[in-house]
């Protein structure tokens, strides 16, 4: 029997079915247990557990910190592999989005903290949609002509300055040499309508780093500000100044400078003599990466040498841009508008936030989209609106951010059609 002579998609729909309810448990699990980049060692084990329990040909675990790696190699002959990637990490955020399921984790060792814990991202969804696929999966293994590959990413947040970790350190695993992914799909929840899908050609997410200014002057008693040189006027004056870098870029180039932590070493009688500023870059076009970096860097130098001061400027975690390119969106629109509905799915506008799926997009082809998950609708002329009496818009990264769970069984099914219809050679780029 060919995968022709079975209908794969209908078979699809009624395992989604089946475990829709195991699936919205394992999420409202990993929600209640959230863990920050390079720590998710309880959940990398909830999911090495439930591969293993699928009876995947493989499940590698320990990748780039907490990553685990699981294999399908399907029943019959074909030399495609389709990778399926979610990330499992969660936010230094303090919940509150009012479910029965919040998050009351503190992590109390964090680098930095103490911090409140939270999937205030959706990573949650994430790693549960794909766990309720590679059981969809593995009960359709004899129809299955090449393989599937699993990927649970640790640290797509961004892990700790200090350590390696995320998409860039597992892309390059060799877990992920046999087999080769021929192509790499994933989603991420994102304030949009309940169970559309976004998609988007070129750079949909941003290129971004880390930025980390230390300032550096003398520390003195606060007393007598003329003994020592004060590093906080001049680290005031580079938070303002870097809001103007824009200015140095072409309007229709969208980029943005951010300073999110200032960290420091005085008291309130004592002029301490370092200052850090820790912050992000955003940027829609890679090639502006370079020239905000320079305009940053002479920003900071020349601010800090006014007040008689000293700074040090670093770019450290660079993540490229998530690019789908033409040929792949085209090649995927079929499948997407089948799973959804065509009237579900929708182009959508790129933006600044970034993902570092970036690294396997490049790496291997495919795309990324985003799956709506919230009480929201379209209008007649195409912008959105919130459903009377629902929760509203809240974006990814909010304390109160909310995802509906109605939309963890489309998550499921659309992992499962794209990995059965590129290994069925109905969607794919010369691949």
């Amino acid at each position: 029997m060919t995968t022709a002579d079975v209908d794969i998609a209908g078979a699809i729909d009624a395992a989604a079915d089946r475990i829709q309810d195991k699936v919205v448990g394992w999420r409202h699990d990993i929600h209640r247990h959230p863990e920050l980049s390079n720590r998710e060692e309880r959940t990398a084990a909830l999911v090495a557990d439930h591969l293993r329990s699928t009876g995947l040909d493989e499940v590698r675990t320990g990748i780039a910190g907490h990553g685990v790696v699981g294999v399908l190699r399907g029943g019959r002959p074909g030399e495609r592999a389709a990778a399926l990637r979610a990330d499992i990490d969660a936010l230094p955020v303090k919940e509150a989005s009012g479910v029965d399921f919040a998050s009351t984790v503190v992590d109390r060792d964090y680098p930095g903290g103490p911090f409140p814990v939270a999937h205030a991202c959706g990573h949650d969804c994430h790693t549960a949609m794909l766990m309720g696929a590679a059981e969809v999966l593995a009960g359709l293994r004899e129809h299955l002509p090449g393989s599937v590959v699993f990927i649970f990413q640790p640290a797509e947040e961004g892990p700790p300055v200090d350590e390696t970790g995320g998409a860039r350190a597992m892309a390059g695993d060799p877990s992920l040499a046999d087999p080769v992914p021929t192509m790499a799909f994933g989603m991420h929840v994102a304030p949009l309508p309940a169970n559309t899908v976004g998609y988007g050609s070129g750079n949909t997410y941003a290129a971004s780093c880390v930025i980390r200014i230390r300032i550096d002057g003398k520390q003195v008693h606060g007393s007598t500000p003329w003994e020592g040189t004060d590093p906080m006027p001049a680290a005031a004056d580079t938070i303002s100044a870097l809001g103007q870098v824009y200015r140095q870029i072409p309007a229709t180039s969208p980029v943005t400078v951010s300073i999110g932590h200032v960290e420091d070493v005085g008291r309130f009688n004592i002029i301490g003599g370092k200052v850090t500023l820790w912050g992000t870059i955003r940027c829609l076009i890679q090639s502006d990466m370079n020239t905000v970096q320079d305009h940053i860097r002479r920003t900071a130098d020349h601010m800090a040498r006014a007040y008689g001061c000293t700074a040090t400027t670093e770019f450290l975690q660079n993540v490229p841009p998530v690019h789908n390119t033409p040929e792949w969106v085209d090649a995927a629109l079929p499948t997407l508008r089948r799973v959804a509905g065509a009237q579900n799915v929708h182009e959508t506008p790129p933006g600044l936030p970034y993902d570092d799926v970036s690294e396997f997009i490049d790496r291997f082809g495919g795309l990324y989209v985003n799956l709506g998950c919230q009480d929201l609708r379209y209008r007649d002329d195409g912008t959105m609106e919130a459903v009377p009496g629902g929760r509203g818009m809240v974006f990814n990264h909010n304390p109160a951010f909310y995802t509906d769970d109605s939309v963890l069984k489309t998550g499921v099914r659309l992992h499962a059609n794209v990995a059965v219809d590129h290994l069925s050679e109905r969607l794919g780029v010369g691949r």
